[in-house]
């Protein structure tokens, strides 16, 4: 999969709680300053403001070297009091919810979304008067958080980055199923795309399809055959189809989802495409009665699919698939000469090639939300 880190890239505006929430006790106060300077913790380090230095922060996380792992550390902490303030936010009415909502002026960029300028103040907050939509970004930061340590790891350990992006996987779905629900209906259409059922599902599916892409290196290190390695990848592109039906959802509703994630989705498909049918048509080749014809049939069906399709506009991600065309157009010549030499195999036509079927080896884990379950106790306006 190709690096996209643009899920991180989101910003907020400082939230005071105990500015809003009437208490009737010194205990409910003091969750709520903790709650305000939790998040006020996690406002510096998604807006680069942070005054503490990295050693200090080191020594306060429990000696966590990462600053990515500090992030996550504070983040999972303000998600256990913010479950719990909405739990008890719950008992009471509707109309009391949406104005202590409304007074705390909850506010985010969104940056999946086309008009999103990051550097720039004109960049568009997003303002819903709802504390599960404060909730929804949080966590929809926190899955891009465990997927970016996905990728930190990876190169050290590749078991502990699948799994990572198997958890990042599990809060995305948990989004798109359970909470965004909640408030669909009474949000009003001026949302970020991040707070939408069909992105979290895209984002779920993305990083199922980052976990399978890393257990495919695993299998690759102990030399699994390359008709396996064809269904795997082919089953990342049929996790990726599903993404894109999402995705096309998502801009129909919206229509200014960003193009460099419709790009991310759709290239990404396209190069495991790609390298499914290379590995097939090799599996095709070193078959007993060898098929080379149909492999060369796949490999020239590859190479027109791809150079018809719109290269995206990252530099780096196009180079990519230059390389891969490059490498495929070698590949094709290699057997076009053996099977002139050696085995005089007739190519079938498209209709009659075989295709590889996809296998999908990972799951994502379950999100299990947890509260800090302290008592809050709080008194209506």
């Amino acid at each position: 999969m190709f690096y996209f880190p643009d899920p991180l890239k989101l910003k907020t505006k400082r939230i005071v709680f105990e500015k809003v929430y009437i208490v009737t006790d010194a205990a409910t106060l003091g969750q709520l300053k903790e709650l305000s300077s939790t998040r006020r913790e996690i406002e510096e380090s998604i807006m680069d403001g942070s005054i503490i230095t990295k050693a200090v922060a080191g020594e306060r996380s429990g000696g966590l070297s990462s600053q990515l792992q500090q992030d996550i550390q504070k983040l999972e902490k303000y998600l256990l009091l913010l479950e719990n303030l909405i739990h008890h936010s719950k008992s009471t009415s509707s109309f009391w919810q949406l104005q202590c909502a409304s007074y705390l002026k909850i506010r985010w960029t969104s940056a999946l979304c086309a008009s999103s300028l990051f550097g720039c103040k004109s960049q568009k907050f997003f303002k819903l008067n709802t504390l599960l939509y404060e909730l929804t970004m949080m966590r929809f930061l926190y899955g891009a958080m465990l997927r970016e340590q996905a990728n930190e790891v990876m190169s050290k350990d590749l078991v502990q980055s699948a799994t990572l992006f198997r958890k990042a996987a599990g809060v995305y779905h948990s989004l798109a199923t359970k909470v965004i629900s909640e408030y669909d209906r009474l949000s009003p259409s001026d949302r970020p795309p991040e707070a939408t059922s069909n992105v979290c599902s895209v984002m779920s599916l993305v990083c199922l399809a980052d976990a399978q892409a890393v257990t495919i290196r695993k299998a690759e290190e102990k030399g699994n055959t390359t008709s396996l390695m064809a269904k795997l990848h082919y089953g990342i592109v049929q996790m990726l189809d599903e993404a894109m039906i999402y995705l096309h959802k998502a801009n129909k509703d919206r229509k200014d989802i960003s193009t460099v994630f419709q790009d991310f989705v759709s290239t990404c498909r396209v190069l495991h495409e790609l390298k499914s049918y290379k590995h097939f048509a090799n599996s095709l080749k070193a078959d007993s009665d060898s098929q080379i014809g149909s492999a060369l049939g796949l490999l020239q069906h590859a190479q027109n699919t791809i150079q018809k399709s719109k290269m995206p506009s990252k530099m780096a991600w196009r180079s990519v698939l230059k390389q891969e065309l490059e490498t495929l157009s070698g590949l094709i010549h290699k057997y076009e000469h053996e099977n002139n030499f050696v085995w005089n195999k007739k190519i079938p036509p498209k209709h009659e090639l075989p295709f590889p079927e996809g296998k999908k080896i990972v799951d994502l884990i379950p999100y299990q939300p947890q509260r800090s379950e302290q008592a809050i106790n709080l008194k209506l306006q």
